[in-house]
């Protein structure tokens, strides 16, 4: 069956401190569930350190692959802020000192008077011809270069430029879900979810255990594209357990009556 209208991305988390655990990564989170609602596929998450080379590697490989790529970190002001410069260099472009942002940033900056330096007017630089991000909490522009939205780490910036990205892509087919609650474990499921998951190639099964102290037990997600394929694999899924529960039943009469 041949997918029609997906839309794919993936997303380049940037920065020592996301590796090194001294900040533990929420955007990740965020953009996955939002690209979701907008019919977007997330289809590759990477973590990469404030090397120029290493982010260089990376988004050329992600953006050649995907039709969206988003990047969140390394656009402040200190030195190893260098997001803007690797990606001038992967797109073999001059980063310079934009003007409209050097006009937003200087007005902001006079209004809490505060000087504009060097360091700050490091937040204006991008590759020439990029387009801004607009950033309502904290006015420095992201920006958008070919198929690239490159955004700030802090999640409450990354959030609003977010917002303000978002109404700009194309979205694909939304995926349908549907999740039954299983009373089994995964051990007891394994084996026959994996059977009905080949049976139905044109849905995504997943499988969630949970744990309540005493009880394991397991939430089986469907996703599709087609309500009938999720029907059917859902049907599919219904069998399965009632089979389970009829080998269980039975392994419990056989050892009862030895």
């Amino acid at each position: 069956m041949v997918q029609e209208n997906i839309v794919t991305a993936a997303m380049l988390a940037i920065g020592d401190e996301l590796l090194s655990g001294r900040t533990k990564d929420k955007n990740i989170g965020h953009l996955a569930e939002m690209l979701t609602l907008a019919g977007i596929d997330l289809k590759e998450v990477r973590i990469v350190s404030d090397d120029e080379d290493a982010i260089v590697e990376a988004l050329n490989a992600l953006r050649s692959r995907y039709r969206y790529v988003f990047t969140s970190g390394g656009i402040g002001p200190t030195h190893d802020d260098i997001t803007a410069d690797a990606v001038g260099k992967a797109f073999g472009l001059e980063v310079t000192h934009d003007a409209r942002a050097m006009d937003i940033l200087g007005a902001m900056y006079a209004k809490r008077d505060l000087p504009f330096n060097e360091a700050r007017q490091r937040m204006a630089r991008m590759p020439v011809g990029s387009r801004h991000i607009d950033n309502p909490i904290s006015v420095a522009p992201g920006f958008i270069i070919g198929n690239v939205h490159v955004m700030a780490g802090v999640p409450a910036v990354f959030v609003a430029m977010l917002d303000n990205v978002l109404p700009q892509l194309e979205g694909g087919k939304t995926m349908l879900s549907r999740t039954i609650a299983c009373p089994y474990g995964e051990g007891d499921i394994g084996s026959p979810l994996t059977a009905v998951q080949k049976a139905h190639p044109d849905t995504v099964i997943g499988s969630y255990p949970k744990f309540d102290g005493k009880v394991y037990s397991t939430d089986i997600v469907i996703r599709s594209r087609q309500e009938s394929d999720l029907d059917a694999a859902a049907a599919a899924v219904e069998t399965m357990l009632t089979e389970v529960a009829a080998l269980k039943t039975k392994g419990t009469s056989a050892s009862g009556s030895d």
